[in-house]
């Protein structure tokens, strides 16, 4: 597992069933959007080998079928750590982090797949 206590922590702090990641789940992430800003996560539920986690940066979400790669999560220490601490939050949960900001939010809409 990938840093439990602080994501513990945080699924505490937002109320969310801690339901942690290892180091070989898999994300979607928008490798070629990581550069801007917003950066954005959401959770699915899980499903086909999927963590249900898709990331990516800036303010669109494409609808491209080709946006998201399949990503190991123990890459995102090199591309995206500081969504780590984030990544134990149950599906329905969405992350939004920019320079002064933080949003983490519950979105019942994610769940209906």
């Amino acid at each position: 597992m990938i840093e439990n206590l602080s994501q513990q922590e945080i699924c505490k702090r937002f109320d969310s069933e801690f339901v942690p990641l290892s180091e070989d789940d898999i994300v979607g992430i928008a490798l070629a959007s990581l550069n801007q800003l917003p950066l954005n996560a959401l959770r699915h539920p899980a499903e086909n080998g999927s963590s249900g986690w898709y990331i990516w940066g800036g303010e669109t979400l494409s609808q491209d079928k080709d946006f998201f790669q399949p990503f190991h999560v123990h890459h995102l220490v090199e591309n995206a750590p500081q969504l780590i601490p984030y990544l134990a939050l149950s599906p329905g949960w969405r992350v939004l982090l920019a320079p002064n900001q933080l949003d983490v939010w519950y979105d019942s809409s994610l769940l209906k797949v």
